[in-house]
C-alpha cells in the first residue's frame, strides 16, 4: 500500500505503516534514543494533519524504535539555537505545530513508551489519548535542570493530569517518575511488561478501530477541550519564555557542562 499523504518512508527519522486501519508512527533514530533531528522534529510537525486526512486511518500508534521512546532534543540542536535567532523561532514554531496537531488530530493517540521519554519525549508521549508504558521505562521533564522553561508541553498538560503542585514537582525538579508511578499519578494508562509493549498497544488500537468512527472522534474532541483550554491561555507564553531561555546564559552553560562530561568518558 502506497500512502501519498505519508511524508515520512523506511530509513527516515520518522516512519509510518499503515496496519489495517492503525497508522504505525515510529521515532527512528535509535542509536541517538530517538532524540529530535531536524527532519523529526519537521516531520512531527506535519505528521498529524497528514494522518487525519488518510480516509483509511482511524487509529494512531506512537512509539520509538530502539531501547527509548524519545530522549527529547540533542545538543546539536541545542547549541545552534543559541546563536541562531532564525532557527530558534522555527524550532518554537515547529514545536507549536507538533502539540496543536497531536492534540487536535481527531484520531486517537496510543503510545506505547518503550523506554525513558525525557523532554519533548516526555510531552509527545502526555498528551496522546492513551499511554501504555514498559514497566522498565520512565518519563522525566528536565528542561529547567538544563535552563530551559518547559514550553513544549508539560507546563500545560501536567498539571491536568497530576494537580498543579504535583506538576511544579515534577517540572522544577525534572525527576524520573517510574512506570509504575506514572500510572499512579495518571500520567499513563497501565504498566505493559517490555517484550508485550508493542502487541498490546496493537491490539487497544486495534479495539478502537472497531468503535464507531464519528462518536470517538467527538469524544476525543469534547474531552480534550479541557486541554485546549489550557492551550489558548499557557501554550504561547511558555513558548516564547521558553524560545527566550535557549540563548540565556543558564542554558548555555548547562549545555558545556553536558559537552565536557561527555567528552571526558
Amino acid at each position: 500500500m502506497t500512502d501519498p499523504w505519508t511524508r515520512a518512508a523506511e530509513m527516515t527519522d520518522l516512519v509510518v505503516t499503515a496496519v489495517g486501519p492503525v497508522r504505525l508512527v515510529e521515532l527512528n533514530r535509535p542509536e541517538q534514543l530517538n532524540a529530535m533531528s531536524d527532519e523529526l522534529h519537521t516531520g512531527l510537525a506535519t505528521v498529524w494533519d497528514d494522518l487525519a486526512a488518510d480516509p483509511e486511518a482511524r487509529v494512531i500508534v506512537l512509539t520509538g524504535r530502539g531501547r527509548a521512546f524519545s530522549a527529547g532534543g540533542n545538543l546539536d540542536t541545542m547549541t545552534r539555537v543559541q546563536r541562531d535567532g532564525a532557527f530558534r523561532q522555527r524550532q518554537v514554531d515547529e514545536a507549536r505545530g507538533i502539540i496543536t496537531g497531536l492534540v487536535r488530530c481527531p484520531l486517537p493517540v496510543v503510545a506505547a513508551v518503550n523506554g525513558p521519554a525525557v523532554g519533548l519525549g516526555c510531552s509527545l508521549a502526555l498528551l496522546s489519548d492513551l499511554v501504555l508504558i514498559a514497566d522498565d521505562a520512565y518519563v522525566a521533564d528536565p528542561h529547567v535542570q538544563v535552563g530551559l522553561v518547559a514550553g513544549d508541553g508539560g507546563a500545560y498538560v501536567l498539571p491536568l493530569l497530576v494537580g498543579l503542585t504535583r506538576a511544579k514537582e515534577l517540572l522544577f525538579l525534572g525527576d524520573r517518575v517510574s512506570a509504575e508511578d506514572a500510572v499512579r499519578l495518571g500520567i499513563a494508562t497501565r504498566v505493559v511488561p517490555g517484550d508485550k509493549l508493542m502487541d498490546e498497544a496493537m491490539d487497544l488500537a486495534g479495539r478502537l478501530a472497531a468503535l464507531p468512527a464519528q462518536a470517538l472522534r467527538e469524544t476525543k474532541r469534547a474531552v480534550n477541550r479541557h486541554l485546549e483550554q489550557a492551550l489558548d491561555t499557557v501554550m504561547e507564553p511558555a513558548l516564547l519564555a521558553e524560545r527566550d531561555t535557549m540563548h540565556a546564559p543558564d542554558h548555555i552553560a548547562a549545555v558545556e557542562r553536558i559537552i565536557a562530561a561527555r567528552g571526558r568518558r
